[in-house]
C-alpha cells in the first residue's frame, strides 16, 4: 500500500475540518459565549496538523483499492479524534474518551450521547455536535472529492469505499460530478427543511441543529426531551416527512428532481422500505392504541417512532420503552433493518433484508423442486451470485460482530437488556435503543472500555464493516 495518497488526503480532511469548525466559533460570537476561544484553538490544531501532513505528502497521487480503504478509514478516525477537540478543549467533556465518543457519534450519525444535561451547553458547542451529523450523513470524504481538484487522485476507490449500501448508484462517469450531484440534492432537502421548521416557531438555530439530525439520520438535539420538547405537531410531521427522504435512496431524489418523480414507485427497495414503514407503524398504533391520548396524538407517535428507528435517526417523542412488548420488538427488528442502500441511514440495509429474504424463499422452494432453476431478481435484473454471496456474508458478519459486543458489555456488568441494545444501536448507527440506553436515557454510566469498544462499533457500522475490518487482514498490509 503506498502511504503517500492516504497521508496527503487525510491532510486535506483535517485542513477541511479545522474550517468548518469555525463556523461553530461563529455561533460563539453571536451569542457572546467563552467557547469561541476553545473552538478556534482547535481548528488551529486540526488545520495546522493537517497542513503539515497534506505538505510532506505532496507528489504523485494514484489511489488504488487498498488506498481507497485506507483512506476511508483512518479518515473516519481522524475526523473523530479532531472532532473531538472542541468538547474537551472548552472543557464541555471534561474526559477525552467521552469526547471522541461523543465525536464518533456524530460523524457517524448515531446519535447515542454520554451527555445527561444538554439544554445547559453552549450553542456553539451544540451547534458543532449536529454539525458533525450533517458533515458524517452524505460522507465528508465524497464531499471532499467534490471540492479539492487539487489532490488530482482518482475518486471511484473512495466512493466504493464510503457509499452506504451494497448497490453503488454511478450518477455520471466521473466521481467527483456524482459527489457534487449527491450534495446538490442533500443541501437542497436541509434547505427546504430548515426553512419549513422555521415557519411552524423555530429559530434559525434550533431549525439547522434539527435539520442536520434529520437528513443526516442521526438524531443528536438541542434539547433534553428530544423532539418531544415541542409540541407543535407540524413540527414532529415535517421532521417525520424528511426523515423518510433520508433514510431513502439519493440517487432516486436526484433522478425525481431531474423530471422522474415516478421513479420512486418504480423501484423495488422503496416499494418494500414503504411496506414496511406503513405496516410497522400500524401494527405499532394497534397494540397501544388505549396508551394515546388521542388518534392524532397517537398515531402520529407511532410513525414517528417507526421512521426514526426503522432510517436509525433514534429522535424521540414518547418512551417507546413503556409501549406494548409486540410494539418494541417491531422497533428491535427496524433497528437491523435499517434504510435504504444509498441513503444516509445506518442498519443492514433495506435491500441486503429484500435479498435475504428473497434467497431463503427460494431455498424452500429448491427443497419441493430440486432439479428446478429459480434466479433470484431484483426488480426486472437477475442477482449474480457473487452478489448474494457478498450479502450472506455481510450478513453473517454483522450478526457475529452485534452478538460480541453484547456479549463484552454482558462481561463489563451491564444488565442484558442494556448489552443487546447498546451492541445493535451502536452497529446499525441509532443511538437509542433499550435498557439503560433507551429513549430517555444516555450512555455516560458506561466503562470507558465498553465506550471504546462503542466507538469502534459505530464507525464499522457507518463503514459497513468489510471497509473497516479488511485493515486487520495480513494479505491488506503485504506488498
Amino acid at each position: 500500500m503506498k502511504f503517500g495518497p492516504v497521508l496527503h488526503f487525510l491532510g486535506a480532511l483535517l485542513i477541511f475540518i479545522g474550517a468548518f469548525m469555525l463556523i461553530s466559533a461563529a455561533w460563539a460570537w453571536h451569542y457572546d459565549e467563552a467557547e469561541s476561544s476553545s473552538i478556534i484553538i482547535s481548528a488551529l490544531i486540526t488545520s495546522i496538523t493537517g497542513f503539515f501532513i497534506w505538505r510532506m505528502s505532496a507528489g504523485q497521487q494514484v489511489v488504488g483499492t487498498r488506498e481507497g480503504f485506507a483512506i476511508v478509514s483512518f479518515g473516519w478516525l481522524a475526523m473523530a479524534l479532531f472532532g473531538a477537540l472542541p468538547f474537551y478543549i472548552s472543557g464541555t467533556i471534561p474526559s477525552f474518551t467521552d469526547a471522541v465518543f461523543e465525536s464518533m457519534s456524530g460523524f457517524t450519525t448515531t446519535g447515542a450521547s454520554i451527555l445527561t444535561d444538554i439544554e445547559s451547553l453552549p450553542r456553539s458547542i451544540l451547534f458543532w455536535r449536529s454539525f458533525t451529523h450533517w458533515l458524517g450523513g452524505m460522507g465528508i470524504i465524497v464531499f471532499s472529492l467534490a471540492i479539492l481538484p487539487i489532490l488530482g487522485i482518482g475518486g471511484m476507490q473512495l466512493f466504493k469505499a464510503e457509499a452506504p449500501g451494497p448497490t453503488k448508484d454511478k450518477l455520471t462517469p466521473r466521481i467527483r460530478e456524482t459527489a457534487k450531484l449527491l450534495w446538490v440534492v442533500y443541501v437542497v432537502l436541509s434547505a427546504v427543511e430548515t426553512g419549513l421548521l422555521m415557519l411552524c416557531g423555530m429559530d434559525l438555530f434550533e431549525a439547522l441543529c434539527h435539520t442536520f439530525g434529520t437528513m443526516a439520520t442521526g438524531g443528536f438535539s438541542t434539547r433534553n426531551a428530544s423532539i418531544a420538547a415541542f409540541e407543535n405537531s407540524w413540527i414532529h410531521w415535517i421532521i417525520i416527512v424528511f426523515t423518510v427522504l433520508a433514510g431513502t435512496n439519493f440517487a432516486l431524489h436526484f433522478r425525481a428532481m431531474a423530471g422522474r418523480p415516478l421513479i420512486y414507485f418504480k423501484d423495488p427497495e422503496f416499494r418494500f422500505y414503504g411496506t414496511v414503514l406503513a405496516g410497522a407503524s400500524v401494527i405499532v398504533y394497534l397494540f397501544n392504541w388505549n396508551r394515546f391520548e388521542s388518534f392524532g396524538s397517537g398515531f402520529r407517535d407511532s410513525v414517528f417512532q417507526v421512521v426514526s428507528i426503522c432510517t436509525t435517526t433514534g429522535y424521540a417523542t414518547a418512551d417507546y420503552e413503556l409501549w406494548h412488548p409486540l410494539s418494541i420488538i417491531v422497533l428491535i427488528i427496524l433497528m437491523f433493518m435499517g434504510g435504504m442502500a444509498g441513503s444516509t441511514g445506518g442498519g443492514m440495509k433495506m435491500v441486503r433484508c429484500m435479498i435475504l429474504l428473497r434467497h431463503a424463499h427460494i431455498e424452500v422452494k429448491k427443497l419441493i423442486h430440486p432439479n428446478a432453476v429459480y434466479p433470484l431478481r431484483f426488480g426486472k435484473k437477475i442477482m449474480q451470485e457473487e452478489i448474494t454471496t457478498n450479502i450472506l456474508g455481510f450478513f453473517l458478519l454483522f450478526i457475529v460482530i452485534f452478538v460480541t459486543g453484547a456479549l463484552t458489555l454482558s462481561a463489563l456488568g451491564l444488565d442484558f437488556a442494556t448489552s443487546f441494545g447498546a451492541s445493535v444501536a451502536c452497529l446499525a448507527n441509532i443511538g437509542p435503543a433499550i435498557g439503560d440506553v433507551g429513549p430517555t436515557d444516555n450512555y455516560a454510566f458506561m466503562p470507558d472500555l465498553a465506550k471504546w469498544m462503542l466507538i469502534l462499533m459505530m464507525m464499522m457500522g457507518r463503514l459497513e464493516l468489510f471497509t473497516v475490518l479488511v485493515l486487520f487482514s495480513r494479505t491488506f498490509w503485504r506488498k
